[in-house]
């Protein structure tokens, strides 16, 4: 059996996870899985809620939103569907739009196979309409560099009703009552205009308006970030080593406010924090972690900003010359 198979998981939710359970101060009670199936995410124990975006997606589960979340690289868009569906035990894929997610590998296409000697043509299933079928909470990934023809696909499932109509195949398909979808972006649709991501798409604009909720996630207050590279890297989980997370942290603060002046054309997202730790952990040195990890991603003229910010932050020189 193939990961796109078939799921162990019941048809149908048959419990309910309340949203408090997430942190948040609400009474509402969300549909959720009492087995836990192969495609359910692990459970993150060190994630840390958003409780605006969290809510959002309890709300997609429940209701049955279309739940579209935004926001800058490395904030945790994809993790954080993943780590709700997680504690709701919910199947759950995820697919990457890249460009080379075609409408056939989307839809699904004719394929000769061999049955009883004899070579056949059977259409097999594309990532869509395997998971309409099903009790699976969908997740598009960089949902705003997909194909056009993928993205109009796409749109057919975003009507109230969702149906899918496979014209190849003179089939109509209706979605299973706990087929979810949701989607991560970093720019809404409206193109690459900060620079930072090339390939995505201005999308139209009736398709963006189809999605019942949009979420924003921006990065994390100080302390949640600690927290959560702390958790990730437990060995600087230290008196000296929280001295140097906490300072680790305040220098990727500065870098986005470096990015949003203009002074540097990239920026330290949580993911590079973890990774930043990671490399400490492995090299020792916290300026060599970073020259590995960060700042040898910098166009070389903002080397000197760079190293300024870890100047202020650790007092100490960032570049061997110095």
């Amino acid at each position: 059996m193939t990961a796109l198979e078939g799921l162990s998981a019941p048809a149908i939710p048959d419990t309910v996870v309340s949203a408090r359970e997430f942190g948040l101060d609400s009474d509402l009670l969300v549909p959720a899985f009492s087995v836990r199936d192969d495609h359910v995410p692990d459970i993150d124990e060190s994630y840390r809620f958003n409780p605006d975006v969290t809510l959002a997606i309890l709300v997609g589960f429940q209701r049955n939103r279309r739940v579209l979340v935004q926001g800058l690289h490395g904030t945790g868009k994809s993790t954080h569907l993943e780590q709700v569906a997680a504690r709701l035990n919910w199947p759950c894929v995820r697919v990457n739009l890249d460009g080379q997610i075609s409408r056939f590998d989307f839809i699904g296409k004719d394929v000769v196979v061999v049955r009883d000697g004899q070579q056949v043509t059977e259409f097999a299933e594309g990532i869509l309409p395997w998971s309409l079928q099903r009790p699976v909470a969908l997740i598009l990934d960089e949902y705003d560099a997909g194909r056009p023809d993928v993205m109009f696909v796409i749109q057919r499932v975003l009507e109230r009703d969702g149906r899918l109509t496979l014209l190849d195949q003179s089939r109509v398909i209706s979605p299973h009552p706990a087929f979810r979808l949701f989607a991560t972006a970093n720019t809404v649709g409206l193109g690459n205009l900060s620079g930072m991501y090339h390939g995505t798409q201005r999308l139209n604009h009736a398709q963006v308006d189809r999605w019942d909720i949009v979420a924003s996630l921006n990065y994390l207050p100080d302390e949640d970030e600690r927290a959560i590279v702390l958790g990730k890297v437990p060995s600087l989980d230290t008196e000296p080593g929280r001295r140097t997370v906490a300072a680790m942290v305040a220098l990727a603060g500065l870098t986005r406010e470096g990015f949003r002046a203009g002074d540097l054309s990239t920026l330290m997202s949580p993911r590079t924090v973890i990774a930043w730790a990671e490399n400490l952990d492995i090299f020792g040195d916290v300026a060599q972690a970073l020259r590995l990890t960060f700042l040898n991603k910098c166009d070389e003229s903002e080397w000197p900003v760079v190293a300024e910010y870890f100047q202020r932050c650790f007092d100490a020189p960032l570049l061997p010359e110095d």
